[in-house]
């Protein structure tokens, strides 16, 4: 599991089975997770009232679920409207890295597909700012890169606690200037970077394109590096492969060493089925183990999750695990094994990657910038989803299924003769994936 929505879905997922999803979505359709701090879980919703009865209907629940996850007891807290700002003022520090359990080293399933990279991550671990600096992890979404992070600043907190250690994902060091900026506090965001002894960066590809944070960015490792503090970041794919990164930040992510993460092998797939299950307080027959193992081929993640809902199943209907019992217990999961994004994420993701408005995307400019990233939306709609070029257009302010056809065209035509536009559909398809 490698991010706190992560863990929100599988919590969601869990409380969907004993309801409605009218009711599901009433509820926690705006109901968000702030973080997951030292054993409690934050969520924050729009109002009073649906905090209340998040509070008082499922609050026990998703404590619960939460709890199976990591096998520790997880705590909830419910926050509505302002009370989510005034508790990040009250709670941000200097060390923000986060607590969340399982990140380690001891928990991390070695393979021929990551060993190279864990190697990497203990050897800086053991001697941070000496070697290998940066150490630049990349690979697809699930494979464990965020979990190889997050198990540096534990080690490294464990041998030096007074350490400032620093984690952020590359969207939020983007917010964090915007913020900055607004309020006047950019020589406070300046030192809360670059005063750091451990910066560890998730999805640095989300920094790429984006001008003012990649300014700010550049003199931040330059001022880390130069002091001989430790650099770690994450990526979906190398430095070469990200057409919107400045050669300059380009080159320096290439300084030190560079780790990719594979998809597991069989074997590992199933140490990993055990390993998670084990944490869960289950011993898994070795004919479920394999059949996990054997479908459930390219995402660690998805391994997470079916045993998850395993484990509820288990709770839920106490029947022994068999691979029946799996069959129809994670039926869904194995099916959705290639993730489906919904038309808004294709939009937003696209829209964000040309530096655009949704709604200028969707609306009815005749500008060729947005009528290029137009293209662009309804092209991967059609490719990425199950949807009808009608389906399609009605995304785009009603266009007909002519227009659609016709832009859709247009994608295909340019990814022949214009790398520019092959290099774009790449890009923006990894983003949408990555938040599956």
């Amino acid at each position: 599991m490698n991010s706190l929505n992560d863990i929100w879905d599988s919590v969601l997922s869990v409380l969907g089975e004993g309801l409605t999803a009218t009711a599901l979505n009433t509820w926690f359709a705006d109901c968000k997770p702030v973080e997951l701090l030292n054993n409690r879980l934050v969520l924050h919703t729009p109002n009073e009232f649906k905090r209340d009865v998040i509070r008082d209907r499922f609050a026990p629940k998703i404590a619960a679920v939460a709890s199976d996850i990591f096998s520790s007891d997880i705590q909830v807290t419910l926050l509505a409207g302002d009370e989510l700002e005034t508790y990040l003022a009250e709670t941000r520090s200097t060390d923000t890295l986060p607590e969340v359990a399982g990140y380690t080293f001891d928990s991390f399933i070695v393979g021929p597909s990551n060993k190279y990279a864990h190697a990497a991550a203990i050897a800086v671990a053991d001697n941070p700012g000496k070697i290998y600096n940066p150490l630049f992890i990349y690979g697809n979404s699930g494979l464990g890169k965020t979990h190889l992070l997050l198990a540096i600043g534990q080690y490294v907190h464990t041998k030096q606690p007074n350490a400032r250690i620093v984690y952020v994902k590359g969207v939020d060091f983007t917010n964090d200037l915007v913020r900055a900026i607004r309020e006047g506090t950019q020589e406070e965001l300046r030192r809360k970077y670059q005063e750091a002894d451990l910066l560890l960066m998730d999805d640095i590809q989300f920094i790429a394109g984006k001008q003012q944070t990649q300014e700010e960015f550049f003199h931040t490792f330059n001022s880390l590096y130069e002091a001989e503090k430790q650099i770690v970041v994450t990526s979906d794919r190398p430095p070469i492969e990200m057409s919107k990164l400045e050669d300059r930040i380009r080159t320096r992510l290439e300084w030190g060493l560079m780790a990719d993460v594979q998809p597991p092998d069989l074997e590992t797939r199933m140490a990993i089925t055990r390993k998670k299950a084990e944490q869960l307080g289950m011993a898994l027959p070795n004919d479920v183990v394999e059949y996990i193992g054997e479908r459930i081929t390219s995402n660690v993640r998805q391994i997470e999750g079916v045993v998850n809902k395993l484990t509820a199943y288990r709770n839920l209907l106490d029947e022994e695990i068999t691979v029946a019992a799996v069959r129809r217990a994670v039926k869904d999961v194995i099916r959705m094994g290639a993730y489906v994004p919904t038309s808004d994420v294709i939009i937003a993701e696209t829209a964000r990657y040309y530096g655009l408005e949704e709604a200028a995307v969707r609306g009815q400019s005749r500008q060729k910038n947005i009528a290029n990233a137009r293209a662009m939306a309804m092209y991967l709609c059609r490719t990425l989803t199950n949807a009808s070029l009608e389906d399609i257009g009605k995304q785009f302010e009603n266009r007909n299924h002519a227009t659609v056809l016709s832009a859709i065209r247009k994608i295909e035509d340019g990814m022949k003769t214009d790398k520019e536009t092959s290099t774009a559909v790449r890009d923006i398809t990894s983003n949408i994936n990555s938040k599956n």
